[in-house]
């Protein structure tokens, strides 16, 4: 009978469990993905009783309070606090979200606490983030014009500044990405909810003058077509977006320049 065997650090492994002190009495257990590549072990789930009456009401303030009173080990990305810096982007109770954002009360039972999937794990709830910005660079996010710079700024009217909501304030957490099982499919390839809506963005963008050259760069069965409307990226977005009519307006771009 053939013998098989998982491939290193595929299996998660049993991790450690920290209690509350006696005189907790607002306690809730907290399940967190911990990984050290320099280790060589295998991932595990450790879980944290916390008291919340000692940290704030988000998901980010329990973090916060485990690294600073349980275990100084625990490693996360955090910056801003205010849900528009993309940081602390992770999978929390099985979605894919802010963690400055989510609040405790939201959670029924056990709060899980995952890195973003379907990425590399520098250690433990940081993803390597580098081929998703890699990928952002590629569609050249910055106005592109050949019209000679005006003296003041690149004035635009209201209605065309008005085209830009719903894009201008995406913040490259990079939760729809990751969300996007077409993404973990083709993911070397395909560039993903995030990029894309970044892309129509300057699509959009009455000022900029390189549309043709940008949708040259899209022209790819694997670049833009990969989508096949899911709507994860939608249902997952912290801001609200909606990354798939962004898609869906690139590729009626794509038809109308054809026609």
């Amino acid at each position: 009978m053939v013998q098989l065997s998982l491939p290193k650090n595929s299996k998660i492994g049993k991790g450690k469990h920290y209690s509350a002190s006696r005189t907790a009495r607002n306690v809730r257990r907290v399940r967190v993905y911990r990984y050290d590549p320099d280790d060589s072990q295998n991932p595990r789930i450790d879980s944290y009783d916390v008291d919340l009456d000692s940290c704030g009401p988000m998901v980010l303030d329990v973090l916060i309070a485990i690294k600073n009173d349980i275990d100084q080990t625990l490693t996360f990305r955090r910056s801003c606090r205010e849900g528009v810096c993309g940081s602390c982007a992770m999978n929390i109770d099985g979605s894919n979200t802010l963690a400055c954002t989510k609040s405790i009360a939201e959670i029924n039972g056990d709060i899980k606490i995952y890195p973003l999937p379907h990425l590399d794990v520098v250690k433990d709830l940081v993803p390597d983030l580098t081929h998703f910005y890699a990928q952002y660079a590629e569609i050249k996010p910055w106005l592109q014009t050949t019209t000679p710079e005006p003296q003041g700024e690149w004035k635009q009217s209201h209605h065309d500044r008005a085209k830009l909501d719903g894009l201008y304030e995406c913040i490259l957490c990079a939760c729809c990405t990751t969300s996007c099982p077409s993404y973990w499919w083709n993911g070397d390839r395909y560039l993903g909810p995030a990029v894309l809506l970044q892309a129509y963005r300057w699509l959009a963008d009455s000022r900029d003058e390189a549309s043709g050259e940008r949708l040259d760069n899209l022209e790819d069965p694997f670049r833009l077509y990969r989508c096949h409307t899911i709507m994860n990226c939608a249902q997952t977005c912290p801001k609200g977006l909606n990354p798939a009519k962004a898609i869906a307006k690139i590729k009626t771009l794509m038809i109308d320049r054809q026609v």
